[in-house]
Protein backbone atom coordinates (compact mmCIF):
# COMPACT_ATOMS: atom_id res chain seq x y z
CA UNK A 1 0.00 0.00 0.00
CA UNK A 2 1.44 3.34 -1.06
CA UNK A 3 1.80 5.65 1.92
CA UNK A 4 0.60 8.76 0.08
CA UNK A 5 -2.91 7.36 -0.34
CA UNK A 6 -3.12 6.65 3.37
CA UNK A 7 -1.94 10.19 4.14
CA UNK A 8 -4.54 11.67 1.75
CA UNK A 9 -7.31 9.64 3.39
CA UNK A 10 -6.27 10.75 6.91
CA UNK A 11 -6.06 14.40 5.82
CA UNK A 12 -9.52 14.19 4.25
CA UNK A 13 -11.09 12.81 7.42
CA UNK A 14 -9.33 15.45 9.54
CA UNK A 15 -10.41 18.25 7.18
CA UNK A 16 -14.03 17.09 7.26
CA UNK A 17 -14.01 16.93 11.05
CA UNK A 18 -12.32 20.33 11.46
CA UNK A 19 -14.73 21.96 8.98
CA UNK A 20 -17.75 20.54 10.81
CA UNK A 21 -16.48 21.73 14.18
CA UNK A 22 -15.69 25.19 12.80
CA UNK A 23 -19.11 25.63 11.23
CA UNK A 24 -20.87 24.56 14.43
CA UNK A 25 -18.68 26.62 16.79
CA UNK A 26 -18.71 29.73 14.60
CA UNK A 27 -22.53 29.75 14.68
CA UNK A 28 -23.01 29.71 10.93
CA UNK A 29 -25.78 27.16 11.40
CA UNK A 30 -27.65 29.29 13.93
CA UNK A 31 -30.14 32.04 13.10
CA UNK A 32 -30.46 35.20 15.19
CA UNK A 33 -33.81 35.89 16.77
CA UNK A 34 -35.26 38.99 15.00
CA UNK A 35 -36.27 41.90 17.24
CA UNK A 36 -38.91 43.61 14.98
CA UNK A 37 -38.72 46.70 17.19
CA UNK A 38 -40.09 49.13 14.61
CA UNK A 39 -42.84 46.77 13.52
CA UNK A 40 -43.89 46.15 17.12
CA UNK A 41 -44.02 49.91 17.83
CA UNK A 42 -46.08 50.47 14.70
CA UNK A 43 -48.46 47.66 15.72
CA UNK A 44 -48.91 49.16 19.22
CA UNK A 45 -49.80 52.55 17.74
CA UNK A 46 -52.31 50.85 15.44
CA UNK A 47 -53.84 48.94 18.35
CA UNK A 48 -54.09 52.12 20.43
CA UNK A 49 -55.84 53.94 17.62
CA UNK A 50 -58.27 51.07 17.04
CA UNK A 51 -58.62 49.88 20.63
CA UNK A 52 -62.37 50.34 20.70
CA UNK A 53 -62.74 47.90 17.78
CA UNK A 54 -60.12 45.51 19.20
CA UNK A 55 -61.75 45.53 22.63
CA UNK A 56 -65.03 44.41 21.11
CA UNK A 57 -63.45 41.05 20.06
CA UNK A 58 -63.43 37.95 22.23
CA UNK A 59 -60.77 35.27 21.66
CA UNK A 60 -60.69 35.89 17.91
CA UNK A 61 -58.14 34.25 15.58
CA UNK A 62 -57.07 36.80 12.98
CA UNK A 63 -54.68 36.89 10.07
CA UNK A 64 -51.77 39.29 10.18
CA UNK A 65 -49.31 40.73 7.70
CA UNK A 66 -46.68 41.09 10.40
CA UNK A 67 -43.53 38.93 10.35
CA UNK A 68 -44.24 37.81 13.89
CA UNK A 69 -47.12 36.24 15.75
CA UNK A 70 -48.83 37.95 18.64
CA UNK A 71 -51.87 38.02 20.91
CA UNK A 72 -53.73 40.89 22.57
CA UNK A 73 -55.35 40.72 26.02
CA UNK A 74 -57.08 43.28 28.19
CA UNK A 75 -56.13 44.18 31.72
CA UNK A 76 -58.49 41.52 33.06
CA UNK A 77 -56.59 38.77 31.18
CA UNK A 78 -59.27 38.20 28.57
CA UNK A 79 -57.93 37.22 25.15
CA UNK A 80 -59.12 39.62 22.50
CA UNK A 81 -57.29 38.56 19.31
CA UNK A 82 -54.41 36.23 18.40
CA UNK A 83 -52.64 35.22 15.18
CA UNK A 84 -51.72 31.63 16.09
CA UNK A 85 -53.38 29.19 18.38
CA UNK A 86 -50.23 27.73 20.02
CA UNK A 87 -48.75 30.98 21.29
CA UNK A 88 -48.94 32.46 24.78
CA UNK A 89 -52.27 34.11 25.70
CA UNK A 90 -51.52 35.15 29.24
CA UNK A 91 -48.89 37.16 31.07
CA UNK A 92 -47.63 34.14 33.03
CA UNK A 93 -47.25 31.86 30.01
CA UNK A 94 -45.64 34.67 28.04
CA UNK A 95 -43.13 35.18 30.80
CA UNK A 96 -42.16 31.47 30.83
CA UNK A 97 -41.73 31.53 27.05
CA UNK A 98 -39.61 34.70 27.18
CA UNK A 99 -42.13 36.50 24.97
CA UNK A 100 -42.15 40.29 24.56
CA UNK A 101 -44.88 41.97 26.60
CA UNK A 102 -45.79 45.61 25.75
CA UNK A 103 -48.42 47.83 27.31
CA UNK A 104 -51.23 49.24 25.19
CA UNK A 105 -52.09 52.68 26.54
CA UNK A 106 -55.24 54.58 25.73
CA UNK A 107 -55.57 58.18 26.97
CA UNK A 108 -52.65 57.65 29.33
CA UNK A 109 -54.00 54.49 30.93
CA UNK A 110 -53.01 50.84 30.32
CA UNK A 111 -55.91 49.31 28.43
CA UNK A 112 -54.35 45.99 27.54
CA UNK A 113 -51.19 44.09 26.62
CA UNK A 114 -49.51 43.04 23.39
CA UNK A 115 -47.75 39.66 23.71
CA UNK A 116 -45.22 39.12 20.86
CA UNK A 117 -44.34 35.46 20.41
CA UNK A 118 -40.64 34.54 20.86
CA UNK A 119 -39.71 32.11 17.99
CA UNK A 120 -36.64 30.80 19.83
CA UNK A 121 -37.93 27.18 20.16
CA UNK A 122 -38.77 26.95 16.45
CA UNK A 123 -35.42 28.42 15.46
CA UNK A 124 -33.55 25.98 17.74
CA UNK A 125 -35.45 23.07 16.20
CA UNK A 126 -34.57 24.25 12.69
CA UNK A 127 -30.94 24.69 13.76
CA UNK A 128 -30.80 21.18 15.21
CA UNK A 129 -32.19 19.82 11.94
CA UNK A 130 -29.50 21.68 10.03
CA UNK A 131 -26.76 20.35 12.35
CA UNK A 132 -28.07 16.81 12.03
CA UNK A 133 -28.17 17.14 8.25
CA UNK A 134 -24.67 18.61 8.21
CA UNK A 135 -23.28 15.79 10.39
CA UNK A 136 -25.09 13.22 8.23
CA UNK A 137 -23.49 14.65 5.10
CA UNK A 138 -20.02 14.53 6.68
CA UNK A 139 -20.52 10.95 7.91
CA UNK A 140 -21.97 9.86 4.56
CA UNK A 141 -19.04 11.36 2.66
CA UNK A 142 -16.56 9.78 5.10
CA UNK A 143 -18.26 6.39 4.77
CA UNK A 144 -18.27 6.70 1.00
CA UNK A 145 -14.58 7.58 0.93
CA UNK A 146 -13.86 4.72 3.35
CA UNK A 147 -15.75 2.24 1.15
CA UNK A 148 -13.90 3.47 -1.92
CA UNK A 149 -10.60 3.22 -0.03
CA UNK A 150 -11.45 -0.31 1.11
CA UNK A 151 -12.25 -1.30 -2.47
CA UNK A 152 -8.90 0.15 -3.47
CA UNK A 153 -7.11 -1.74 -0.66
CA UNK A 154 -8.91 -4.98 -1.55
CA UNK A 155 -8.01 -4.70 -5.20
CA UNK A 156 -4.46 -3.46 -4.74
CA UNK A 157 -3.43 -5.11 -1.43
CA UNK A 158 -5.72 -7.82 -0.05
CA UNK A 159 -6.41 -9.72 -3.28
CA UNK A 160 -2.73 -9.71 -4.36
CA UNK A 161 -1.72 -10.77 -0.83
CA UNK A 162 -4.23 -13.63 -0.92
CA UNK A 163 -2.82 -14.66 -4.27
CA UNK A 164 0.70 -14.65 -2.81
CA UNK A 165 -0.51 -16.69 0.18
CA UNK A 166 -2.16 -19.29 -2.06
CA UNK A 167 1.00 -19.42 -4.16
CA UNK A 168 3.11 -19.99 -1.04
CA UNK A 169 0.78 -22.81 0.06
CA UNK A 170 1.01 -24.34 -3.41
CA UNK A 171 4.82 -24.17 -3.37
CA UNK A 172 4.92 -25.62 0.16
CA UNK A 173 2.73 -28.46 -1.11
CA UNK A 174 5.33 -29.29 -3.73
CA UNK A 175 3.69 -27.78 -6.82
CA UNK A 176 6.58 -25.97 -8.48
CA UNK A 177 5.27 -26.11 -12.05
CA UNK A 178 2.55 -23.43 -11.89
CA UNK A 179 3.99 -19.93 -12.32
CA UNK A 180 2.76 -16.94 -10.32
CA UNK A 181 0.72 -14.49 -12.37
CA UNK A 182 2.61 -11.20 -12.36
CA UNK A 183 0.87 -7.84 -11.88
CA UNK A 184 3.13 -4.84 -11.50
CA UNK A 185 0.09 -2.61 -10.87
CA UNK A 186 -0.48 -3.76 -7.27
CA UNK A 187 1.66 -2.95 -4.26
CA UNK A 188 3.17 -6.46 -4.32
CA UNK A 189 4.12 -6.13 -7.96
CA UNK A 190 7.86 -6.02 -7.33
CA UNK A 191 7.59 -9.17 -5.19
CA UNK A 192 5.66 -11.32 -7.65
CA UNK A 193 8.61 -11.63 -9.99
CA UNK A 194 10.92 -12.48 -7.08
CA UNK A 195 8.50 -15.12 -5.82
CA UNK A 196 8.29 -16.69 -9.24
CA UNK A 197 12.09 -16.67 -9.53
CA UNK A 198 12.17 -18.42 -6.15
CA UNK A 199 9.75 -21.05 -7.51
CA UNK A 200 11.94 -21.61 -10.54
CA UNK A 201 15.04 -21.92 -8.37
CA UNK A 202 13.28 -24.40 -6.06
CA UNK A 203 12.19 -26.41 -9.06
CA UNK A 204 15.71 -26.40 -10.47
CA UNK A 205 17.07 -27.34 -7.03
CA UNK A 206 14.63 -30.23 -6.76
CA UNK A 207 15.64 -31.47 -10.22
CA UNK A 208 19.30 -31.25 -9.23
CA UNK A 209 18.59 -33.10 -6.00
CA UNK A 210 16.67 -35.83 -7.82
CA UNK A 211 19.55 -36.17 -10.24
CA UNK A 212 22.03 -36.34 -7.37
CA UNK A 213 19.93 -39.01 -5.62
CA UNK A 214 19.74 -40.98 -8.83
CA UNK A 215 23.50 -40.72 -9.31
CA UNK A 216 24.10 -41.72 -5.69
CA UNK A 217 21.86 -44.74 -6.04
CA UNK A 218 23.70 -45.78 -9.17
CA UNK A 219 27.04 -45.33 -7.39
CA UNK A 220 25.86 -47.31 -4.34
CA UNK A 221 24.55 -50.07 -6.60
CA UNK A 222 27.87 -50.23 -8.40
CA UNK A 223 29.87 -50.24 -5.16
CA UNK A 224 27.56 -52.89 -3.71
CA UNK A 225 28.19 -55.09 -6.72
CA UNK A 226 31.93 -54.58 -6.38
CA UNK A 227 31.89 -55.33 -2.62
CA UNK A 228 29.89 -58.51 -3.05
CA UNK A 229 32.77 -60.11 -4.97
CA UNK A 230 35.39 -60.00 -2.16
CA UNK A 231 32.70 -60.96 0.40
CA UNK A 232 31.89 -64.02 -1.68
CA UNK A 233 35.61 -64.82 -1.81
CA UNK A 234 35.85 -64.54 2.01
CA UNK A 235 32.93 -66.92 2.43
CA UNK A 236 34.47 -69.38 0.00
CA UNK A 237 37.80 -69.29 1.82
CA UNK A 238 36.16 -69.78 5.22
CA UNK A 239 34.30 -72.78 3.85
CA UNK A 240 37.59 -74.28 2.69
CA UNK A 241 39.36 -73.42 5.95
CA UNK A 242 36.56 -74.95 8.04
CA UNK A 243 37.27 -78.35 6.41
CA UNK A 244 40.83 -78.45 7.70
CA UNK A 245 40.47 -76.27 10.80
CA UNK A 246 41.24 -77.51 14.27
CA UNK A 247 38.80 -77.22 17.13
CA UNK A 248 40.63 -74.14 18.40
CA UNK A 249 40.16 -72.17 15.18
CA UNK A 250 36.82 -73.53 14.03
CA UNK A 251 34.83 -71.04 16.20
CA UNK A 252 36.83 -68.13 14.83
CA UNK A 253 36.26 -69.26 11.25
CA UNK A 254 32.54 -69.66 11.97
CA UNK A 255 32.42 -66.11 13.33
CA UNK A 256 34.19 -64.82 10.21
CA UNK A 257 31.73 -66.68 8.03
CA UNK A 258 28.78 -65.27 10.04
CA UNK A 259 30.08 -61.73 9.70
CA UNK A 260 30.56 -62.27 5.95
CA UNK A 261 26.90 -63.34 5.73
CA UNK A 262 25.88 -60.24 7.65
CA UNK A 263 27.92 -57.98 5.38
CA UNK A 264 26.44 -59.69 2.35
CA UNK A 265 22.90 -59.07 3.63
CA UNK A 266 23.59 -55.42 4.44
CA UNK A 267 25.20 -54.81 1.07
CA UNK A 268 22.11 -56.20 -0.63
CA UNK A 269 20.03 -53.54 1.08
CA UNK A 270 22.12 -50.78 -0.46
CA UNK A 271 20.38 -51.48 -3.74
CA UNK A 272 17.14 -50.24 -2.16
CA UNK A 273 18.10 -47.76 0.55
CA UNK A 274 20.52 -44.92 1.27
CA UNK A 275 21.18 -42.96 4.43
CA UNK A 276 18.40 -40.50 3.45
CA UNK A 277 15.95 -43.33 2.70
CA UNK A 278 16.23 -45.57 5.77
CA UNK A 279 12.45 -46.07 5.81
CA UNK A 280 12.84 -48.35 2.78
CA UNK A 281 14.83 -50.94 4.73
CA UNK A 282 12.83 -54.14 4.76
CA UNK A 283 12.13 -56.00 7.98
CA UNK A 284 10.86 -59.57 7.87
CA UNK A 285 10.27 -60.91 11.40
CA UNK A 286 10.29 -64.63 12.12
CA UNK A 287 10.72 -66.91 15.12
CA UNK A 288 14.21 -66.61 16.60
CA UNK A 289 15.44 -68.78 19.48
CA UNK A 290 17.26 -67.19 22.41
CA UNK A 291 20.24 -69.45 21.67
CA UNK A 292 20.53 -67.71 18.31
CA UNK A 293 20.57 -64.37 20.10
CA UNK A 294 23.38 -65.59 22.35
CA UNK A 295 25.35 -66.54 19.26
CA UNK A 296 24.71 -63.13 17.71
CA UNK A 297 26.08 -61.46 20.85
CA UNK A 298 29.15 -63.70 20.89
CA UNK A 299 29.79 -63.06 17.20
CA UNK A 300 29.53 -59.31 17.76
CA UNK A 301 31.92 -59.44 20.75
CA UNK A 302 35.08 -59.96 18.73
CA UNK A 303 37.13 -58.08 21.37
CA UNK A 304 35.81 -60.45 24.06
CA UNK A 305 34.75 -57.71 26.50
CA UNK A 306 31.47 -59.33 27.57
CA UNK A 307 31.84 -60.37 31.20
CA UNK A 308 28.27 -61.50 31.92
CA UNK A 309 25.98 -63.08 29.34
CA UNK A 310 22.61 -64.16 30.66
CA UNK A 311 19.80 -64.57 28.12
CA UNK A 312 16.60 -66.24 29.29
CA UNK A 313 15.19 -69.10 27.24
CA UNK A 314 12.54 -67.84 24.85
CA UNK A 315 11.43 -67.77 21.24
CA UNK A 316 11.09 -64.18 19.99
CA UNK A 317 9.58 -62.66 16.87
CA UNK A 318 12.28 -60.72 15.05
CA UNK A 319 14.23 -60.33 11.82
CA UNK A 320 17.49 -62.27 12.27
CA UNK A 321 19.53 -59.99 10.06
CA UNK A 322 18.13 -56.77 11.60
CA UNK A 323 18.42 -58.02 15.19
CA UNK A 324 22.03 -59.04 14.50
CA UNK A 325 22.60 -55.56 13.07
CA UNK A 326 21.14 -53.87 16.16
CA UNK A 327 23.18 -56.00 18.63
CA UNK A 328 26.40 -55.47 16.66
CA UNK A 329 25.78 -51.73 16.53
CA UNK A 330 25.23 -51.44 20.30
CA UNK A 331 28.32 -53.51 21.17
CA UNK A 332 30.45 -51.64 18.66
CA UNK A 333 29.37 -48.32 20.23
CA UNK A 334 30.38 -49.65 23.63
CA UNK A 335 33.81 -50.58 22.26
CA UNK A 336 34.25 -47.11 20.75
CA UNK A 337 32.94 -44.86 23.53
CA UNK A 338 33.43 -46.88 26.74
CA UNK A 339 36.07 -49.57 26.06
CA UNK A 340 35.14 -51.36 29.30
CA UNK A 341 33.79 -54.77 30.15
CA UNK A 342 30.19 -55.39 29.09
CA UNK A 343 27.37 -57.09 30.97
CA UNK A 344 24.43 -58.55 29.03
CA UNK A 345 21.36 -59.44 31.08
CA UNK A 346 17.72 -60.12 30.24
CA UNK A 347 14.27 -60.06 31.79
CA UNK A 348 10.68 -60.80 30.88
CA UNK A 349 7.86 -58.28 30.97
CA UNK A 350 4.36 -59.65 31.02
CA UNK A 351 1.71 -57.98 28.93
CA UNK A 352 -0.06 -58.36 25.64
CA UNK A 353 2.20 -59.03 23.85
CA UNK A 354 4.91 -60.32 26.17
CA UNK A 355 8.44 -59.00 25.74
CA UNK A 356 11.99 -60.19 26.32
CA UNK A 357 14.18 -57.25 27.33
CA UNK A 358 17.94 -57.52 26.78
CA UNK A 359 20.17 -54.94 28.48
CA UNK A 360 23.68 -54.36 27.14
CA UNK A 361 25.52 -52.29 29.75
CA UNK A 362 29.09 -50.99 30.00
CA UNK A 363 30.97 -48.94 32.59
CA UNK A 364 31.68 -45.93 30.42
CA UNK A 365 30.91 -42.25 31.12
CA UNK A 366 27.45 -42.45 29.59
CA UNK A 367 25.57 -39.57 27.96
CA UNK A 368 24.46 -36.25 29.55
CA UNK A 369 21.01 -36.84 31.00
CA UNK A 370 19.40 -34.06 28.99
CA UNK A 371 20.60 -35.72 25.75
CA UNK A 372 19.23 -39.22 26.43
CA UNK A 373 15.97 -38.46 24.59
CA UNK A 374 17.67 -37.24 21.41
CA UNK A 375 20.57 -39.62 20.77
CA UNK A 376 18.23 -42.02 18.93
CA UNK A 377 17.44 -39.28 16.39
CA UNK A 378 19.11 -39.04 13.02
CA UNK A 379 22.61 -37.51 13.08
CA UNK A 380 22.49 -36.95 16.87
CA UNK A 381 25.44 -37.84 19.10
CA UNK A 382 26.25 -37.19 22.74
CA UNK A 383 28.10 -33.93 23.33
CA UNK A 384 30.80 -35.89 25.17
CA UNK A 385 31.59 -38.03 22.10
CA UNK A 386 34.75 -36.01 21.68
CA UNK A 387 36.76 -36.50 18.51
CA UNK A 388 35.72 -40.11 18.00
CA UNK A 389 34.52 -40.91 14.51
CA UNK A 390 30.78 -41.28 14.05
CA UNK A 391 27.83 -40.04 12.02
CA UNK A 392 25.06 -40.24 14.61
CA UNK A 393 23.15 -42.90 12.68
CA UNK A 394 23.85 -46.10 14.61
CA UNK A 395 21.27 -45.77 17.38
CA UNK A 396 18.84 -44.09 14.98
CA UNK A 397 18.94 -47.08 12.63
CA UNK A 398 18.78 -49.54 15.53
CA UNK A 399 15.79 -47.75 17.08
CA UNK A 400 14.02 -47.67 13.72
CA UNK A 401 14.63 -51.37 13.09
CA UNK A 402 13.42 -52.39 16.56
CA UNK A 403 10.20 -50.43 16.07
CA UNK A 404 9.69 -52.05 12.68
CA UNK A 405 9.93 -55.41 14.45
CA UNK A 406 7.32 -54.31 17.01
CA UNK A 407 9.92 -53.86 19.73
CA UNK A 408 11.71 -50.98 21.39
CA UNK A 409 15.15 -49.53 22.10
CA UNK A 410 15.82 -47.50 25.26
CA UNK A 411 19.18 -45.84 26.04
CA UNK A 412 19.78 -45.05 29.71
CA UNK A 413 22.46 -43.99 32.16
CA UNK A 414 23.05 -46.43 35.01
CA UNK A 415 24.90 -46.22 38.32
CA UNK A 416 27.91 -47.96 36.73
CA UNK A 417 27.83 -46.49 33.19
CA UNK A 418 25.68 -46.55 30.09
CA UNK A 419 23.19 -49.17 28.88
CA UNK A 420 20.94 -49.82 25.93
CA UNK A 421 17.91 -52.04 26.51
CA UNK A 422 16.10 -53.62 23.56
CA UNK A 423 12.63 -55.08 23.83
CA UNK A 424 11.70 -57.99 21.55
CA UNK A 425 8.22 -59.49 21.23
CA UNK A 426 7.93 -63.09 22.34
CA UNK A 427 6.27 -65.39 19.85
Amino acid sequence: MKIRYLIIYILFVLAAGITGCYVIVSGNLYEDIPSHTIEINRLIISLQENWTDIEANNDLLISSDEEFDYSVIDTDGNVLVFTRDDIAKSISSATSDYDIIRNIEVEGNVAGYLIVHNPKAELEKQTNIKIALFVFVIVAVTVLVSVLYYIYLKKRVLDPFKKLKNFAVMVAGGNLDTPLEMDRGNVFGPFTESFDIMREELKASREREEQAVKSRKELVAQLSHDIKTPVASIKAMTDVMSLTATDETRDTIAAINSKADQIDGLISNLFHATLEELEQLEVRPEDVNSTDIIQMIKDADYMHKINILEIKDAVVFADRLRLNQVISNIIFNSYKYADTEINVTSRFENGDPKYLFIKIADKGPGVPEEEIEVITQKFKRGSNAGNKDGSGLGLYISDYLMKKMGGSLTPQNTDEGFAVEIGIKIS
